[in-house]
């Protein structure tokens, strides 16, 4: 019986992709958890607009929603007349020109969105951007 040094006969060389497949599934469902957390604010159905506003990345805006059932949140905070001033002013109170951005549902009279901004100012809101949804061409 010899002892060779040749190719072994017997032995695959394949590559094991099992441990890459775990990894790739673990970044997936992170990326699935992750993402509708990502978005600010009460999911609304925005207006659509041709033309839309670059958004600056330096900015932070105090994002303001208003619902379909006239709801309104700062955040995901759920407020409404005094409350809503009260808590605007302790959002602008550390930076009296923070932006504000306002998403309101298409379904909503603007006169009710008015009055949501017409709160905003009187908590001593400077500027309020609308929130559209761009159309594709």
């Amino acid at each position: 019986m010899a002892i060779g040094v040749g190719p072994s006969r017997g032995v695959k060389s394949d590559i094991n992709v099992t441990p890459l497949v775990d990894v790739v599934l673990v970044l997936l469902i992170i990326f699935m958890v992750v993402t509708p957390m990502l978005q600010r604010g009460k999911d609304v159905k925005l207006p659509r607009a041709a033309k839309v506003e670059a958004e600056k990345k330096n900015t932070d805006p105090v994002v303001i929603s208003v619902t379909t059932d006239h709801r309104v949140y700062i955040e995901s905070e759920e407020l409404s007349g005094e409350r809503f001033e009260i808590r605007m002013r302790e959002k602008l109170a550390p930076a009296p020109g923070r932006k504000i951005l306002l998403k309101g549902d298409t379904s909503l009279d603007f006169e009710h969105v008015r009055k949501v901004m017409q709160h905003a100012r009187n908590a001593g809101a400077k500027g309020i951007s609308l929130g559209v949804e761009e159309i594709k061409r």
